[in-house]
Order: C-alpha cells, then sequence, then structure tokens
C-alpha cells in the first residue's frame, strides 16, 4: 500500500484536495458526451482526528457526492483524498483499487439517511449487523453473535432483539440498529449522510446524543452531512459549507454561526427557527434558481443571486482563503462584509 506519510500533519485524519466528481451527459444513439455535470468541482477540507466535521448546503449542492466519493462508493474524476489508516498509514483512497481498496473499507463506514429503505426486511438484526464481521471473516458465529449483542446494548436496544425483522422497529429503532452496522468493524471515520432527516424532532435528538455518546466512548469522528444548520449546530466542531459543487465556507461552528462572511451562509442562517416565539428575525429571501452545476456561470457561482456582488465577482472565481484563524472563505468581499449571524449557544 503506497503511504504519503509526511503530506498528512499528525492531528488530521482525512485531508481532500481539489477533490472533483463529474458526471457526463451523452445523448444520441452513440451516447457521445455533450456536456458534464460539475458535481463536485474542486473542494478542499480536512477532519482532526476525533471532531465532527458537517457538510451543509441547499439539495443538490454536492454534499452526498462529497461523502461517496471519499468512501470510493463512486470514483472520484480528479483530487486527491488522504486519510491516515488504523495502522497510522496515510493512503490516497482516490488511487486505491482492490485488495488494498477492501482493506480501507473496515476503517470507513457509513449510516444513510432512511432507516427503512437502508436495512433489508428479508435479515435480522443479527444478520444485518453481522453482515461486515462475516464479509471479514471475523471471529466464529458465536463470537458474532456476542459482538452483535454488545453493539445492540451499546445503541440502546435489547440484545434478544437480534433474532427479529425491521419490519418490528419503529424509524428511530431501526436508524439505531444502523448505526450499529456502521460501529461493527470498529471504524476510524463515519459518514453519517443526513442521519436524522427522516425522524421525528423528539428522536432526532435521542440520536444525536446517541452518536455523540459513541463519539465520546469510541474516539470515532464523523463527517455528518445534513441541510439542517441546527442539526449541525448541535453535533459539529467545524462546519464547511457547499454551494454548487464548491466549499464557500468553512470554520469552527460558534464563529461561522455568530460571524458568517459569505453571503450564501448567512441566507443559510437567515433560514434557522429561533426557539423563542418574541424574538424576530430577519429572513434573506435568494433571488433567481440555484445556478446549473452543468453550465454554471463565470465567476462566482453565487454571484447571480448575491445582493453584494460586484464586476470582479462576475468575471473572477474567488479562491477559498483564510481570512482568521480556521476560517476560510471564498469570496472577493468576505472581509469588508458584515452579515448578520445567529447568537451562539
Amino acid at each position: 500500500m503506497t503511504t504519503t506519510e509526511s503530506r498528512l500533519p499528525e492531528e488530521r485524519l482525512l485531508e481532500v484536495s481539489d477533490l472533483e466528481k463529474h458526471f457526463p451527459i451523452k445523448q444520441g444513439f452513440l451516447k457521445r458526451e455533450v456536456g458534464r455535470i460539475l458535481a463536485v468541482d474542486g473542494v478542499n477540507f480536512h477532519i482532526n482526528d476525533g471532531e465532527t466535521l458537517g457538510l451543509v448546503g441547499e439539495s443538490g449542492c454536492g454534499k452526498t457526492t462529497t461523502a461517496r466519493c471519499i468512501l470510493r462508493a463512486v470514483d472520484p474524476t480528479n483530487g486527491e483524498i488522504l486519510f491516515r489508516t488504523r495502522e497510522d498509514e496515510v493512503v490516497d483512497i482516490a488511487m486505491l483499487k482492490g485488495a488494498e481498496l477492501k482493506k480501507i473499507r473496515s476503517d470507513i463506514q457509513m449510516i444513510f439517511q432512511d432507516p427503512f429503505s437502508s436495512l433489508n426486511p428479508r435479515m435480522t438484526l443479527l444478520d444485518t449487523i453481522g453482515e461486515p464481521l462475516l464479509l471479514n471473516n471475523i471471529g466464529s458465529k458465536h463470537d458474532r453473535e456476542e459482538r452483535v449483542a454488545e453493539l445492540l446494548e451499546m445503541v440502546g436496544l435489547r440484545p434478544e432483539y437480534m433474532r427479529r425483522f425491521p419490519h418490528a422497529f419503529s424509524g428511530g429503532q431501526r436508524q439505531r440498529i444502523g448505526i450499529a452496522r456502521a460501529l461493527a468493524l470498529n471504524p476510524k471515520l463515519v459518514v453519517a449522510d443526513e442521519p436524522v432527516s427522516a425522524l421525528d424532532v423528539s428522536v432526532q435528538a435521542q440520536v444525536l446524543n446517541l452518536l455523540a455518546d459513541l463519539q465520546g466512548e469510541l474516539g470515532l469522528t464523523y463527517l455528518f452531512v445534513a441541510h439542517d444548520l441546527s442539526v449541525v449546530k448541535h453535533i459539529s466542531d467545524r462546519v464547511a459549507v457547499m454551494y454548487v459543487g464548491k466549499l464557500v465556507e468553512m470554520a469552527p461552528t460558534d464563529e461561522l454561526f455568530s460571524t458568517p462572511k459569505h453571503p450564501y451562509t448567512a441566507a443559510l442562517l437567515s433560514a434557522v427557527p429561533e426557539p423563542d416565539p418574541r424574538a424576530k428575525s430577519e429572513r434573506i429571501i435568494l433571488q433567481g434558481e440555484v445556478a446549473n452545476p452543468a453550465d454554471p456561470p463565470s465567476g462566482c457561482y453565487f454571484h447571480p443571486r448575491c445582493s453584494y456582488a460586484t464586476e470582479q465577482c462576475k468575471l473572477e472565481t474567488p479562491v477559498l482563503q483564510e481570512i482568521t484563524d480556521g476560517h476560510y472563505v471564498s469570496c472577493h468581499r468576505a472581509e469588508e462584509l458584515i452579515l448578520e449571524g445567529v447568537l451562539a449557544e
């Protein structure tokens, strides 16, 4: 396995550099390529060991595609995905193939969005949660049963449930089963793709608290993909905001919520509901439609909807740059704009 140790700082578990994923558009009888959808278009971020990075944005902005590239559920078009394995080797996931790729999968697992369709209705909990152990030839049948019982207790379910099928459980319980399955191989990184969006609000809080407890207990690192900023605020150490395949802002959670530097981030924050009914907030209504990733505008992709756009924004593509310690923004006017955020808890 090829290592790139010197290119990943010791405190970092994952570093994504210039990641791209383009999907071809084909037409005609010969299926000729007539264009490309720029689903992920040059994304850069890192995740430190033991932290949670929230990845947010509107539907279709490329959040899930970015996560799937890291998991190698889809192959990236270009870019580098450096990851520190449990053997303390640093590998480029984007370049792995065959046995090397299979070996890395036990270090990175996924919690899916829909707790109903992500579980096989014909498999018991023992088969579902124990399947990763079986596929990786870990332990005997008895060992796998003991491990499944341990995992069920860990996520707040009774071990005797392992003989039951998914239809016997509620949505929140099914998501707990999905979490148990993701933890079966003791992964270092867990990619959670909208893990609470299909659940009731009260159940969302229970699952989020469970994820936080498991992180403290097992030393997990999360990439938390979501569109609900109130959920992201509750669980994330840092937040990265995407718009049409590009990263537009990334900062520590409290700083991003209180002092956003990109107009798109400020617009998203204005939609976060206030728990106080007496509080008055000014909702920022963005004009126009989200840019077409198959035919994005010139310059900054956000400029057609931005009330602060200048001629420079229309002509020059902004670069993601660090304006304060740990606060990265891709906006020509980031240092001069004073945008309204929401109060940190």
